[in-house]
């Protein structure tokens, strides 16, 4: 979605990469920008005109695409604040829950994050870990990601990380989940057209590889299970 976080500079570019996604393979994209306070300060009010406007767009160019939106919220203090607000935008459901993209620093597992995965659990919503393989005490330490895993995590896994973009560490550690099967969801995490495109079907073609009936569940089957209501009504 173009112009509110660190994603597309531009309308021109977020069609750009909308068909980019339908040439990898993808036929539904849940747009993702950030909410990180003091950064990316995002709401589903600022959120909302930007994906209608980007909806009208890619209908006008026939891309084979549907879309809905999200957010990928970093771990903060007012999170259980905006879920009472009505402020948490979720990309989905799953058994019941609510699905919230959650973001923690790319440098550590923050303090306070298994309080908060337990009251979000009580209150029927289901964190789902983005980019945990990017995590560099999850790096330093991968024991600390069974951790996350007791508190009742759920993962997803950039495509990028598993073909080798972010650097040799992190496509062991991806490829080190992946032979675990370890992660629910693998998501494209694209930010634009050459540095962060949309890796998806090369992705695939990895975890394919290794299994492709665990292949099928994390591209297409949890992920369709997660969206099910918004592809039930093709926004």
């Amino acid at each position: 979605m173009p112009g509110i976080d660190d994603g597309a500079r531009s309308l021109d570019i977020a069609i750009e990469m909308a068909q980019q996604a339908v040439d990898c393979g993808v036929s539904h994209m849940v747009c993702t920008p950030h909410i990180h306070k003091g950064y990316f300060d995002n709401s589903p009010s600022t959120i909302k005109p930007v994906f209608d406007e980007f909806v009208k767009a890619v209908k006008a160019a026939a891309i084979p695409l549907t879309l809905s939106y999200a957010a990928e919220v970093r771990v903060n203090e007012l999170i259980p604040v905006w879920l009472k607000q009505g402020e948490l935008p979720f990309i989905g459901e799953l058994s019941d829950k609510k699905i919230l993209l959650l973001e923690m620093p790319h440098s550590h597992v923050p303090q306070g994050l298994e309080t908060l995965v337990k009251w979000l659990l009580r209150n029927n919503v289901q964190p789902l870990i983005a980019h945990p393989e990017r995590n560099r005490e999850l790096l330093a330490e991968p024991t600390k990601f069974s951790w996350l895993q007791r508190q009742g995590c759920l993962f997803q896994v950039t495509a990028g990380a598993l073909t080798g973009r972010f650097g040799d560490n992190v496509a062991q550690f991806a490829l080190s989940l992946m032979q675990r099967k370890a992660f629910h969801v693998v998501a494209s995490d694209t930010h634009d057209l050459v540095r962060r495109p949309n890796d998806m079907r090369d992705a695939f073609d990895v975890v394919a590889a290794f299994d492709r009936v665990f292949a099928q569940d994390v591209f297409i089957n949890k992920p369709g299970e997660i969206i099910g209501k918004a592809l039930r009504q093709g926004v």
